[in-house]
């Protein structure tokens, strides 16, 4: 794969905060009736401006930066003394210890980690088994490093509230077929389902009996609605060496600015993962690792609020999604996304996207972003304002009824 096409196919049109580049152009003829007004909102990503982040954040950034030239150049895993207090959380947190010297490296959000890790397991040929719908930086980063994707499918949409609905016979065929590493995210990131216990349980045999190594990204793990039962994939019969998890403080705290994130597990992985971080970034922003110490640490019933708040929203705009005739909304689970289908419309879906945006001051993230099956269906991070996100959802089911088939 020449350089031209590796980096044309990262497309980077609908990541969040690009969509302002779009233009209407192309748009002539499909447009139908006036503007809707109301407060422009962007799904593609949270408002963090919407929800109070975790109490102190400002405070130990302000401690960091007095702090000089220790603080701003940590060794390139990270502050020896913060990773050892995050390790502590985690271990409480996922249970089962880690390991703050040789099995954890704090990097530049969770998105860093991702990179780092499919960087330290992937190279040229190497098949991955890749969940379809997914994180869409998942795929991408395995087409970038050039390996080869075998799709597994996650049908949530006929699963119980039970179970995710991960295709695990598609998942033994993908390491019978040679894939020796397998991505995904939970809950998943973009349709908010919970993975069972039972489905973590055959994903650890699996990954144990074809000798494969496991990439989880929790990074919604703490954000769970209605007391779902959560599995933590490290904390199951898998074989440590053969697991990373990525996990890092970001919408759920509201403190996504700091680009903060943690991979912890395989200390050999993790060995890879800092020598590469060395010429990459360095280090996660030395100041802002000090915003650490905050995480895991609120007061009590902070983080029972910020749920209940998201809860709110996301029933809201649960009960709007479902009332349009022929859209499918499964409730999320946890996390703050929402991956509603849309019935059939008279224009290309991925024109509906924009015409939302031209037309309704609505930004959503299309649904090929995260699987090629999922055309019909659009991304939208629901951690914003309560009474703004529901306004915005309301002028989108007024443009579905506007462009219907």
């Amino acid at each position: 794969m020449n350089v031209e096409r590796k980096f044309a196919r990262l497309a980077t049109d609908n990541a969040p905060g690009q969509e302002g580049r779009q233009t209407a152009g192309g748009l002539d003829g499909l447009l139908r009736g006036a503007p809707l007004p109301g407060r422009p909102v962007d799904f593609s990503h949270g408002d963090v401006d919407a929800h109070e982040p975790t109490p102190g954040a400002s405070d130990q950034f302000a401690q960091g930066v007095a702090a000089g030239g220790r603080q701003a150049y940590t060794e390139y895993r990270g502050d020896g003394a913060i990773r050892e207090q995050v390790a502590a959380h985690l271990a409480d947190f996922t249970g089962v210890p880690v390991d703050a010297d040789d099995g954890m490296i704090v990097t530049p959000g969770t998105q860093g980690a991702l990179f780092l890790a499919v960087a330290a397991t992937v190279g040229r040929g190497d098949k991955v088994a890749i969940v379809q719908p997914d994180y869409f930086a998942n795929r991408k980063l395995v087409e970038f490093f050039e390996g080869e994707m075998i799709p597994v499918q996650l049908d949530y949409e006929a699963a119980g509230e039970d179970r995710a609905g991960l295709n695990l016979d598609q998942l033994e065929q993908a390491f019978r077929q040679g894939a020796k590493v397998f991505v995904f995210s939970n809950p998943n990131n973009p349709a908010g389902v919970v993975y069972s216990a039972g489905e973590i349980g055959q994903i650890a045999a699996l990954a144990g009996r074809y000798g494969a190594t496991v990439i989880v990204d929790q990074l919604y793990s703490r954000l769970r609605f209605g007391g779902v039962t959560y599995t933590h994939l490290r904390a199951g019969q898998i074989d440590p060496a053969n697991v990373i998890t990525i996990m890092g403080p970001s919408k759920t705290e509201s403190l996504s600015g700091y680009r903060l994130g943690v991979a912890f597990g395989a200390p050999a992985i993790i060995a890879r993962m800092e020598k590469l971080q060395a010429i990459v970034s360095l280090r996660a922003a030395g100041y802002c690792q000090a915003v650490l110490r905050t995480w895991f640490a609120e007061p009590e019933g902070w983080m029972d609020e910020r749920i209940r708040r998201h809860q709110a929203i996301r029933d809201d705009l649960v009960a709007t999604l479902r009332g349009i005739e022929g859209a499918f909304a499964r409730a999320p689970q946890a996390g703050s996304y929402l991956f509603p289908r849309l019935p059939a419309l008279a224009v290309p879906h991925a024109d509906f996207v924009r015409i939302l945006r031209i037309q309704a001051g609505v930004v959503v993230t299309p649904g090929t972003e995260f699987s090629p099956h999922s055309g019909d269906c659009i991304r939208l991070n629901f951690s914003q304002d309560h009474q703004a996100a529901v306004a915005a959802v309301a002028r989108l089911a007024t443009l579905v009824e506007r462009y219907r088939a």
